[in-house]
């Protein structure tokens, strides 16, 4: 048999028993099993992009942020907060609250473990009108808040079915924020927002010349259903607009791979370092700042097994394992 060997995993500290039981849910066998311990025991595939870039120019003022997710997230938002510092990261993303109790416990949080903060804001009405003003009054209340300045504020635009000048009025608004605040307001490569699908999006970036974004490839290769090689002009003009990287690796039939460290995943991976590596490209030579979020998601963005709804791989690992990659390769 096995053995007296143990494994760590999703489900803790396994013996060779439990490893069968699980083998048998998942419906994997052992001869399958085997061939994984061996895959994983001659490295992971993200190692290979843990070392830094090639050497390039390097402009004064450059500097790496990189922040943690708290969807799904599951203890209170001291903890979460506690468990951040701990990994290492710089700071957090996180829904701006219209509650200004919700308001004071993000901000204790951020005082007492020294995180900078990235802010969420989008709506959900379906009525335009309806949709701008409350999206607007989130926005000010993220920029314009009067005790912690966030790095960013991210936002989920508009919807796929408003017209192209229903949404622009959402960027016109965030365009005037940026200009008052010096607060950089993004708009994110979203499923079922305004820049849901790149051949969407490509419109907005050419009429409008200061757009910018957060660069989510992920959904976009859900949507086309491919690595968007067939559409690299439109990602590469989607680059030159970015100011902030969700760091979750796609495939063209979703999403979120299981886990980007196993080797299957080989062509998603490299294709997103590649567009990732020239962002980072740019922003150093122009010295500015770049943020990252690690924005692996829970169940059911996260495959699970049938029946159990176990998740396949662990989300805060994964996402912390993104976390010292990403710095690695880039700071």
């Amino acid at each position: 048999m096995f053995g007296s060997s143990k494994y760590k995993g999703y489900f803790g500290i396994i013996d060779d028993e439990d490893i069968l039981s699980i083998s048998y849910q998942s419906h994997m066998n052992r001869k399958e099993f085997i061939s994984y311990s061996a895959l994983t025991a001659t490295g992971l595939l993200l190692d290979t992009f843990a070392t830094p870039l090639a050497a390039m120019d390097l402009a004064a003022g450059f500097q790496l942020k990189l922040l943690a997710t708290d969807w799904g997230f599951k203890g209170t938002l001291d903890e979460y907060g506690a468990r951040v510092r701990k990994a290492g990261y710089d700071g957090i993303e996180i829904w701006w609250s219209p509650d200004p109790a919700r308001q004071k416990e993000i901000f204790d949080v951020l005082s007492k473990y020294h995180l900078e903060v990235g802010f969420l804001c989008a709506g959900s009405q379906a009525d335009p009108r309806e949709h701008l003003t409350y999206f607007k009054q989130m926005v000010e209340g993220a920029a314009r808040n009067k005790i912690q300045r966030p790095l960013y504020i991210n936002c989920h635009s508009g919807r796929d079915f408003f017209s192209f000048e229903e949404n622009k009025d959402f960027i016109d608004l965030t365009r005037a924020i940026t200009r008052e605040t010096g607060i950089p307001v993004l708009h994110e490569t979203h499923r079922s927002r305004m820049l849901f699908a790149a051949p969407v999006a490509k419109r907005y970036l050419e009429v409008i010349a200061d757009l910018r974004v957060t660069f989510d490839v992920s959904h976009w290769c859900n949507v086309s259903e491919s690595l968007l090689a067939d559409q690299a002009a439109t990602v590469a003009l989607a680059l030159e607009r970015t100011d902030h990287i969700h760091a979750r690796i796609g495939h063209p039939e979703g999403p979120q791979v299981n886990d980007p460290r196993a080797p299957e995943w080989e062509g998603a991976v490299k294709a997103h370092f590649a567009w990732w590596d020239e962002v980072i490209r740019r922003k150093k030579q122009m010295g500015q700042m770049m943020t990252i979020l690690t924005e692996f998601g829970p169940a059911d963005y996260m495959p699970t097994l049938p029946y159990t709804r176990h998740p396949l791989a662990d989300q805060w690992d994964i996402n912390v394992y993104m976390m010292e990659v990403l710095r690695k390769r880039y700071a």
